[in-house]
């Protein structure tokens, strides 16, 4: 896309004034508003007018868009959000200039929602791929989100209070996809009565850092959304009792920063493991009869304290279905990481999971030779059925298929670990198709971090018997 290419083109060039990928899009995301604001009509304080901003250039220009930062930062609702902790970032104001005249070029409001918001997108697919650290660690393939978002139908008109959620949103792309599929199914016309609900009312997120938290904000603002978008930690602190019908996430991979138990009385099993800890978020924030879509590590389906957790999910929830990703899914963003889908449904225990295996003798997915396409994930789809509560009929394809049917009793027998297998991955046995070695060494570490765990957890029960003597 011309737009992308354009503002992409120009980051290049900030890159020689230090200015990094998500500075850049943070930068952006503050001129695009103004400019938008400025082209739509909407108030916005004295003083911070787009016509303004481009009628400077030198350092008074830097000095005044310091100033307007600084103002907008300190104002209350969307407008508070999108500028918290809004700093410039520009070295040289020539820079600054170019990029105010390059945004000044273009119609914005004029152009589709889809445009601005695919515009947006394009920024953080690239940042995601090309900065490697930083994005990646807040970014889901949008083809695997928009699959999940295809089976979960999150439809917000099937209920006055219907609310989707995303914990763990990092930039909103499964916010943004549930509301494009809705756009999709609907044509984009709604009830003069649900308008303003499923615009203002219905599409909510969290997220720890206040970078992603703000360009979620964005890119829903582009989408025409007024979203809910938390800052802070949604597994350290206490339930806001609010429910939702819908929760789809994808909670950070790795154990940084998860040294400390979650203090939560609402956390039945003690652990110091991130993932494990935002399924008992979702848990408690489902509503009844509410469903659930997590992205999930390998070792969230095998550690000791898995099978605990998944025991007490399963007496309260249907976990229906379970997606084994194909290797190298997240790639370049989390090289080598094994992932998997979980679905569930609050409100009835499990009678059986159903597990699909999209990995084993499938070739790793690689950023330019391989890249993960909707084909990875069309039988699946199939098989899933058309019940997003997965009660749709299903068919067991046997050993030798990639959908199977397991029963309570069997999962049971596993101690309630969901690390279940069937076909012999020939692809591991085939000297000219290994993964790469750091795929290989990060599968090392992901099981050697699962052990570390199981050990910390063990520690905590010493250290509390010690204290009890």
């Amino acid at each position: 896309m011309d737009v992308v290419n354009k503002l992409w083109g120009f980051c290049n060039t900030l890159r020689h004034d230090g200015i990094d990928y998500g500075d850049y899009i943070e930068q952006l995301t503050y001129l695009l508003f103004l400019k938008m604001a400025d082209e739509k009509g909407i108030a916005i304080p004295q003083g911070c007018e787009w016509d303004n901003l481009k009628s400077y250039s030198g350092t008074d220009l830097a000095d005044y868009y310091l100033d307007i930062l600084r103002q907008l930062r300190e104002e209350r609702g969307l407008l508070g959000d999108i500028f918290a902790q809004a700093m410039p970032r520009f070295n040289n104001p020539v820079n600054l200039k170019r990029l105010i005249a390059m945004i000044d070029e273009e119609e914005w409001t004029s152009l589709d929602v889809d445009v601005k918001a695919q515009a947006f997108e394009g920024l953080l697919e690239k940042a995601a791929s090309e900065g490697k650290k930083g994005a990646g660690q807040y970014f889901t393939p949008r083809v695997l989100i928009q699959s999940i978002v295809r089976l979960m139908k999150p439809d917000p008109r099937v209920s006055p209070h219907f609310k989707i959620c995303d914990p763990a949103c990092g930039t909103g792309g499964f916010l943004v996809a549930a509301y494009q599929w809705l756009m999709e199914q609907t044509g984009g016309v709604f009830d003069r009565k649900d308008l303003k609900r499923i615009k203002s009312q219905t599409y909510y997120g969290q997220d720890l850092v206040p970078r992603p938290r703000r360009l979620a904000l964005m890119n829903l603002f582009l989408q025409g959304l007024e979203p809910t978008i938390y800052l802070g930690d949604a597994i350290y602190e206490s339930d806001r009792a609010e429910r939702y019908d819908c929760i789809l996430t994808n909670p950070p991979f790795g154990t940084k920063g998860a040294n400390q138990v979650p203090g939560r009385d609402d956390f039945t099993i003690e652990t110091s493991n991130k993932q494990l800890n935002f399924i008992q978020h979702v848990l408690t924030t489902l509503k009844p009869g509410g469903r659930a879509a997590m992205v999930l590590p390998d070792n969230c389906l095998f550690e000791d304290k898995a099978g605990e957790v998944f025991k007490i999910v399963m007496q309260d929830c249907n976990v229906h279905t379970v997606l084994r990703l194909p290797r190298g899914t997240f790639t370049p963003y989390s090289q080598g990481v094994k992932a998997n889908v979980v679905f569930f449904q609050k409100g009835l225990p499990t009678q059986a999971v159903w597990i699909f295996d999209a990995r084993s003798n499938v070739p790793g997915v690689t950023k330019k030779e391989r890249p993960l396409t909707f084909q990875h994930f069309a039988e699946f789809e199939r098989c899933y059925g058309d019940d997003p509560d997965g009660n749709g009929k299903r068919e067991d394809l046997g050993l030798e298929g990639r959908f199977r049917r397991f029963s309570l009793a069997e999962v049971k027998e596993r101690d309630y670990k969901l690390d279940l297998t069937w076909l012999k991955d020939e692809s591991l046995e085939d000297p000219n198709n290994l993964p790469e070695p750091q795929d290989l060494a990060s599968e090392a570490i992901t099981e050697l971090e699962a052990v570390v765990d199981d050990l910390k957890d063990i520690l905590a029960l010493m250290e509390l018997d010690g204290d009890e003597l």
